[in-house]
Order: structure tokens, then sequence, then C-alpha cells
């Protein structure tokens, strides 16, 4: 008997080496074994017949897939997968976005703070389902600097005027380095990442480069900065705690909700101010034991079992069996 087949419907596919894609890549493998699955941009009634799941990626992108199965298999098989856009935005004022919270048998939040931005009576069939990321040893790094990385697309939700701002700030700071990686999804965010580039020698955007090229730099990095406005779970958060590269964040709700409420390592978002004070802090502490670095490594090493690929398996499996 072949085993049961599950469709997950994300919106991007592997070209777009975005969250979305690898989310839905790491739960195609995720799965094997106890399922056979197939990762698809959009799904319509006739296509893969007896499917007995689908797992959509984002409430508003997938709206129409959502909305086909809804109407093919009433009642059954049908999880939505909640982004930071979806959460934080969309399912507040769009239609599509509020049809799918309403057609699905369960709804999947990334983050444990997710739950809350959700309305009440959506609650009980809501189930956080952390993401995870292979533990990798750290690279060594140099004493003579500090070297952060920023990982995320340059596009308005991530932020990047804030590490923008925040480079200009330090400037004159050549022991603090910054490196940038991500296509500029909007031009004119890359004609500022640009513009910092030539005015601050301590900044380089490096574009975007494949997801193993972005791990070993994170890798080498002494910590990650993490700028954005909205997210639903950070895949990049996690990678960076799985690596012993602790984090600096704003402190919204998405990433509060995946370092957790105690997490020393915050800034208010959009204060480039605060980051560049952060960033100061952890190279004066290099070295030091107590220090800002050791503690924000400290948190994050208690954070990383929620990351296990072993506990994702578990929560993805738990949910088809409520599904089916």
């Amino acid at each position: 008997m072949p085993l049961p087949l599950v469709i997950i419907a994300s919106p991007a596919l592997a070209d777009a080496n975005n969250g979305n894609w690898q989310t839905a890549w790491r739960w195609s493998r995720l799965l094997a074994g106890h399922y056979r699955s197939r990762i698809v941009k959009a799904w319509q009634p006739g296509d893969h017949p007896g499917a007995v799941a689908l797992l959509a990626l984002h409430a508003r992108r997938s709206a129409a897939s959502v909305a086909a199965w809804g109407a093919e298999h009433p009642g059954r098989g049908l999880a939505v997968v909640l982004t930071g856009t979806d959460l934080y935005r969309d399912i507040h004022d769009d239609a599509s976005a509020q049809r799918s919270l309403a057609l699905a048998q369960r709804l999947v939040v990334l983050q444990e703070q997710g739950p809350q931005a959700l309305p009440a009576e959506c609650r009980g069939k809501t189930r956080v389902i952390f993401q995870s990321s292979t533990t990798r040893q750290p690279l060594d790094k140099t004493d003579r600097h500090l070297r952060v990385v920023m990982v995320g697309h340059l596009r308005e939700e991530k932020s990047p005027q804030t590490l923008f701002e925040a480079a200009h700030l330090l400037r004159a700071r050549h022991d603090i380095r910054i490196d940038h990686i991500g296509d500029a999804l909007d031009p004119a965010l890359g004609a500022q990442a640009r513009a910092t580039m030539a005015a601050c020698p301590n900044y380089r955007w490096l574009g975007g480069l494949s997801h193993e090229a972005t791990r070993r730099h994170i890798q080498r990095a002494h910590g990650l900065v993490h700028c954005s406005r909205m997210e639903g779970g950070a895949h990049v958060l996690m990678e960076a705690v799985c690596s012993g590269t602790p984090v600096l964040a704003s402190r919204i709700p998405g990433n509060v909700g995946m370092l957790g409420a105690d997490y020393p390592g915050y800034f208010p978002w959009g204060d480039a101010v605060a980051l560049a004070t952060l960033l100061q802090q952890c190279r004066q502490d290099m070295g030091r034991a107590p220090g800002m670095i050791s503690a924000l490594k400290a948190k994050c090493a208690l954070r990383a079992p929620l990351f296990a690929p072993a506990a994702e398996r578990a929560g993805l499996l738990a949910l088809l069996q409520d599904l089916t």
C-alpha cells in the first residue's frame, strides 16, 4: 500500500529561496517515511487525486488553494500555516485571508506568541509548531573585530533601513563590521544599500547568496542582526541559534515568540541608535565572561531544543493525525 499523499501549497518555490520555500522543502523531508508529499504553488480540484490533506502556507497568498480544497473536501484535511504578514496584517483587513482562517480545520503558527494575534474563536484550533534546523558548529572567529550579519531579502517588512542607519552611526568603528545578505526585492532599498556601502567602510551588502553560503556566514559571525517589523517565525533566527551564533533582534511578537520574553538581546523596532549601542556593547565585551555575547549565547542554548528536527517532525505528524 502506498503511503498517504499530502499536498504542501507554497506561494514560493525553489527559485525564490525564501522562508516559505525552506519550510515547504523541509516539511516534505520530515514527512518522508510517514507520508508522500508534493510541493505545489497552487492546488485546484483534480490535482493529485487521493491526497488526504493540504498544508497551505500563507492565508492570503494561498487563499485560492484553500478555498478550492474547502469546496472539494469540506470539513476535512485542511491546515493553514500563518506567516508574519498573515498574523500581523492580512487577517485583520483582507477578506481572502479571513476566509482561509474560517475554512481551515487547523491553523499553524510558527512561534509561541502567534496565537495571541488570532481572533479568540480561532485559537482553539491553532497549533504551535516551531521550525527546525540542523545543528552546526560555530566557525573560528577573530578577536580583532566584531563581525555581525543580517540575512533577509531587502523589502520593507525586514526593515533594512534600521541596519543602514546603524552602519552610518558606526562608520568610524573599524572594529565593528556588518555584512548584509539578501536580494533587493525593492530596488529603492538596493540603492540605499549601495549608498550605505559607499559611505560606510564597515558595511558590506553581499546580495543574495545560496542557503549553504548564507549558513556559513552565520557560523562565522559573532552575531546575527534581525531588524524586522513583522515576522511569523523567522527561519534565520533558528539557524543562528542552532549554529551557536547569538542574535540581536527587534522586539516584535514574532521574534519574542522565538527567543523568549526574557531574552536580553532585543532593541526597539526601528531604533538604530539602540542597535548601534548593543553592537558597541558586544564589541566591548568580546572575550569577557560574563559579558553580553556570553549572556546571549547562554539564552540561545536554552532555546535550541525547541528547534530540533525531531520536535518539528512530531508536531507535523500530530497535526496530520488531527486532520486525517
